[in-house]
């Protein structure tokens, strides 16, 4: 039978697995990449500093610095920002674990606060409840592409002397009251994985509005080398002093290529996914046991995933059943993300569930569905069958 579940050796609603998410590569940016290719630069080299003019000119903030992940980005920040052994960094637990390990880097110790009910991001009154004398640091993360409560989180700061670092590893092109993401924080992070709105394969970006704070990042993702090997030729010497520890976290001029073909359509592919998400929305808003994600009136979001809420007491099973039965029907239906504590190592460490249970409810209630720009209306609108399908089978 047609309703007949392909967990159950139903027709699945898809011949082909549709993926949550997919990275976007056009023939212009093959011709890029050959480009570089050709050119006398395959690592670091003229379009890494391009790529920071470009990226810094889309976000409305100088300067800016490559960096060869978006997990680098976050540790080179943390870095930036002094954190240290024993210094507190107050967090969000819906988040990749990488938001929060990169204070373990540190020697920094994670400090999770819960989130809002209605938007999941990291909520700013629990945040506060979570300062101690040791705090020195507030990482708010932008959630599925929509910005945290950043005046409250800046508000916060300001009072307590706290750096802000702003995990934006999802909110490349989003907006908060009227600002875009990147200028909005001590120190910005982005992620230029091949699921984000725009890729490298790999890479990173800091923000930040601080000539000092930048120059501590160029630095530290080069061994901790005082200027590179071109400033050391411009300056006649022969070798660059280390003076600090750092890292190689440098990004290629190949990289950089790609980043810089990719960026130059960052509009056509926010619009994009801003379109599906409202087709999402469209279909999705009356179904029942779904709640779809809700966006504040003053931002403008990025879309890098489109969580919804299942309303458990509707239905008959829990989340990783609706999972695997959407995965059955070739939807490749995730789940955005178990709280960072959960992991073993945290566990490890000390850290327990129920510390922040808004966030715990949450996680065993997500599903993130398909989205990336190059899937078509009928991709999105087979996502709509096969969830209904699924949640009609098991509707109370």
């Amino acid at each position: 039978m047609a309703d007949t579940l392909a967990l159950d050796g139903g027709a699945p609603v898809r011949a082909a697995l549709l993926p949550y998410g997919r990275h976007t590569v056009e023939e212009a940016d093959v011709q890029a990449v050959a480009a570089a290719l050709r050119s006398d630069w395959l690592t670091t080299g003229p379009r890494v500093a391009e790529f920071e003019r470009a990226v810094a000119a889309a976000v409305g903030a100088a300067p800016a610095v490559a960096v060869s992940s978006g997990t680098a980005a976050l540790h080179a920040a943390v870095a930036a920002a002094g954190i240290g052994p024993g210094d507190e960094v107050v967090t969000s637990p819906l988040t990749f674990a990488a938001s929060a390990n990169a204070v373990l880097y540190c020697g920094g110790i994670p400090v999770f606060a819960d989130v809002r009910e209605d938007t999941l991001q990291v909520d700013p009154v629990a945040m506060e409840t979570q300062v101690t004398p040791r705090t020195r640091a507030l990482l708010p993360v932008d959630f599925a592409g929509q910005p945290a409560d950043l005046d409250e989180i800046a508000r916060i700061a300001a009072a307590r002397r706290l750096t802000v670092i702003e995990d934006a590893a999802h909110s490349l092109g989003a907006q908060y009251r009227g600002r875009r993401v990147g200028a909005l924080a001590d120190l910005t992070t982005f992620s230029f994985h091949p699921v984000k709105l725009i890729t490298t394969g790999e890479g990173g970006m800091v923000t930040t509005g601080r000539d000092d704070l930048a120059a501590g990042l160029r630095r530290f993702r080069s061994h901790g080398l005082d200027g590179d090997f071109r400033e050391r030729a411009a300056r006649g010497e022969e070798y660059s002093p280390m003076v600090e520890l750092g890292f190689n976290y440098r990004l290629t001029d190949l990289q950089c290529a790609l980043g810089l073909s990719q960026l130059g359509r960052i509009d056509q592919l926010l619009a994009r996914r801003a379109r599906l998400a409202e087709r999402y929305v469209s279909a999705l808003g009356a179904l029942p046991a779904v709640t779809v994600p809700v966006v504040t009136r003053h931002v403008r979001h990025a879309w890098h995933i489109f969580p919804v809420l299942l309303d458990l007491d509707r239905l008959t099973t829990d989340r990783r059943t609706v999972l695997a039965a959407l995965r059955a029907e070739n939807i490749g239906a995730a789940a955005h993300y178990v709280p960072a504590y959960w992991h073993p190592y945290y566990q490890a460490l000390g850290y327990r569930r129920g510390l922040c249970p808004r966030a715990e409810a949450a996680w065993e209630r997500l599903v993130t569905l398909p989205l990336f720009p190059a899937m078509t209306d009928a991709d999105a609108d087979d996502v709509v069958e096969a969830l209904r399908k699924v949640l009609g089978h098991y509707a109370r």
